[in-house]
Order: C-alpha cells, then sequence, then structure tokens
C-alpha cells in the first residue's frame, strides 16, 4: 500500500482540503480528507488532480506523430511529463497510403502499452473527409468525399485502434460514413466542416459524438444559422472540444463555452511539433509551418496550424484566465474525455476502484509529480 497525503485532492464532488489518497499497486483504494490513516508521501500542500486525458495531439519537442514511430514517441514522452498520462495520437489528412502507414506505427504504440514514456490508447483521423472550404492547415489537395471502401482502408490500417474521426457531414455521403463510422464502434466527430445546423445536427443524430475544436474550423455562431456549436447545444450526449491557449479562442469565448456546456466541454492540445521546443520551421502534414512567440501557422499565411500547448498550460488557463474552478478544469482535462473514451470506470478522476493516474501541481499550477498507473514517472 501508498499512501499520498497532505495535498488538496481534486475529485468529481469537489476539492478535499486536506486530503489523502491510499493505493494499491495500480489502484486507487481509497480517498479521504482530515487525518490520514496511516504515514505515507506527503505532497506538502499541492493540488492531486487526476491525470490529464488528451483527445486531440498530433506531436511534441520537435517529434510530430505523422513524422515516424520515432516522432511519435517523443511527442508522447513530452506530452506525459506535462500531466498527459494518457492521449489519442491525432492524423491530419494526407493521402489514403500516408494516413495507413502513420496508423501503423500508432497502432504498435497502442499495442505496447503504456510505458514511462508516455500512453497512446488510440488513433483520431482528422480527415481527410472534411470540407476544403474549412481545411484550416490541412492539405486542400488531400481532402476527399466520404468513401465507405476508403475509410475501411484507414479503419484497417488501424488494427481496432481507431477511436475517433473527424468528419464534415454535409459533404455527399457525409451522414452515412458517420453511421458507419459509428457502427464500427468509432467516435464521429463534426469538425473542419462549413455545415449549417440543418447537417450538423443529422450529423449527431447519426452518431457524432465530439465537436471537434469548436469554434474552429467551423461556422462561428449565429443568430440566423447556429451552426455546428448550436447543433450541439441542442444535445445533450455531445462533447465540444476546447484549445485553451488564447490564441485559438478569446477567453471570453473559453467561458462561454464552459457556462453553455457544463460538464461537457474536453480541454485538448491540438499540438504539433513546436509543442515544448523553440519557434521556428517545422512540418504539420507536408504543410509548412511557422512558428513565433509560440503561435503555429501556415507559411505564408495566416491559418493557424496546430498549438504549441500543453495540458497543464490548458489546466492552468482555465483557472487564472477563464476564472474556472480547479476542480471544473480538472473535469474537462480528464474526467469528460475519459467518458468520450468509454472509460470513465477506469481512469479519468480519483475515486477508488480507478487507476492511479495522478498530477501533483504547485500553487501556481505547474506540474511537479506525474504518476501513471500507479507509478511515479
Amino acid at each position: 500500500m501508498t499512501l499520498l497525503s497532505g495535498a488538496r485532492v481534486v475529485t468529481p464532488d469537489g476539492v478535499v482540503d486536506p486530503g489523502w489518497v491510499q493505493l494499491s499497486g495500480r489502484h486507487i483504494v481509497a480517498v479521504g480528507g482530515g487525518r490520514p490513516p496511516a504515514s505515507g508521501v506527503d505532497l506538502g500542500g499541492g493540488w492531486l488532480l487526476p491525470g490529464f486525458v488528451d483527445l486531440h495531439c498530433h506531436g511534441g519537442a520537435r517529434g510530430g506523430i505523422d513524422d515516424s514511430a520515432a516522432g511519435l514517441a517523443t511527442a508522447v514522452a513530452l506530452h506525459r511529463a506535462h500531466g498527459t498520462t494518457r492521449q489519442l495520437a491525432s492524423v491530419v489528412t494526407g493521402s489514403i497510403e500516408k494516413m495507413s502507414a502513420i496508423a501503423g506505427w500508432i497502432a504498435d504504440a497502442v499495442a505496447a502499452g503504456p510505458s514511462a514514456a508516455g500512453h497512446v490508447v488510440g488513433i483520431h483521423f482528422e480527415g481527410p473527409f472534411i470540407s476544403a472550404d474549412r481545411c484550416g492547415a490541412q492539405d486542400p489537395h488531400q481532402i476527399i468525399d466520404p468513401d465507405p471502401a476508403l475509410l475501411k482502408r484507414l479503419l484497417d490500417a488501424g488494427r481496432g485502434t481507431t477511436r475517433m474521426i473527424t468528419i464534415a457531414p454535409e459533404r455527399p455521403g457525409g451522414i452515412e460514413l458517420i453511421e458507419q463510422a459509428a457502427a464500427a464502434g468509432v467516435i464521429p466527430a463534426i469538425g473542419h466542416t462549413d455545415t449549417g445546423y440543418v447537417d450538423a445536427l443529422a450529423g449527431i443524430d447519426a452518431g457524432a459524438r465530439v465537436i471537434t475544436h469548436a469554434f474552429n474550423g467551423m461556422r462561428g455562431l449565429h443568430h440566423r444559422d447556429p451552426g455546428t456549436i448550436g447543433a450541439a447545444l441542442d444535445r445533450p450526449q455531445v462533447v465540444c472540444e476546447v484549445i485553451n491557449d488564447g490564441m485559438h479562442l478569446h477567453d471570453s469565448v473559453g467561458r462561454l463555452l464552459a457556462r453553455l456546456f457544463p460538464g461537457r466541454f474536453a480541454l485538448i492540445t491540438d499540438a504539433m511539433a513546436a509543442a515544448g521546443a523553440e519557434d521556428g520551421d517545422y512540418v504539420l502534414g507536408g504543410q509548412r509551418v511557422t512558428v513565433s512567440g509560440g503561435k503555429a501557422v501556415l507559411a505564408g499565411g495566416n491559418s493557424i496550424a496546430g498549438s504549441t500547448l500543453t495540458m497543464d498550460v490548458a489546466v492552468a488557463r482555465a483557472v487564472h484566465d477563464l476564472g474556472l474552478p480547479i476542480e471544473v478544469a480538472a473535469y474537462a482535462a480528464a474526467t469528460t474525455p475519459a467518458r468520450v473514451l468509454g472509460g470513465t470506470e477506469e481512469f479519468g478522476s480519483i475515486a477508488a476502484g480507478l487507476e492511479a493516474d495522478l498530477v501533483v501541481l504547485d500553487d501556481a499550477l505547474v506540474v511537479q509529480r506525474v504518476m501513471a498507473q500507479g507509478e511515479w514517472i
């Protein structure tokens, strides 16, 4: 048995201060407040949060998920050090052959299971069945209409590890492809879309459960055409991804999303290879990207090309800049994404019976220690 004490423990029911958490192997066996039942590791009054779960990530530490297996490992290790204990690996639009090859090395990482370097729990295909008008930093020449045979090729390449795919429902066959993905056990997401409210609602009713980086790569919330965001408001089963870096969304819009979607917005990074690295020139999905002041944009243009965010910064900004209670920020960084992945009985919260994925933060909400499945990393 291991006991962690002297912490402000952030649980689904609120903050326990002072709190303690008892572990046995890789699992939490008890959570309590006040005087701990035994001596153990004193966390010195720090914050204890559940390990972060990132649904949307492309790279970090100069490693790109779409570069190579080594690039994937480098990126995952960077995000693990910043508190992400489980994540999807996101693949941008490319040729079916290239996307299939990337899926192969991600599937290998999933099969390898958790390690000190990180824990990839599945693939997120962010394309290629999206809108060329809302492609952002993705290669418009590789975007294609929804095609059931090509979706099957991608899923076959992922060898059962594909967890999510972003689709524009307004494209010919888009609704049917959402149904096909859902029937295959893959979470359909709506994003990089020029759809209005009606098609977005149809996509949700066909099985879409996530809005890919809300407000980015889609129409805004208009009073006569509420678009994708309005459709999500009318369907409580939908979760909105939020890139909380102060660049993708104005902070007031971040606060708006937190109010509109209580308990169903998920903090993500959408990080590319420059996360945790210096400014300069990079490549994302074959597109040249320039990073300056931490902002990634397509070279020669102004389209934002992913982020340089890590989940700990997203959580700290949620508290310090958006003014959200820390328990709300922790829920959005861990519990909600765990629910999207169907894993709330295994991870995503600090509660008895769940795996011990934990992050220790100081008063400034800077990561001090990370535990994954009961082991400090």
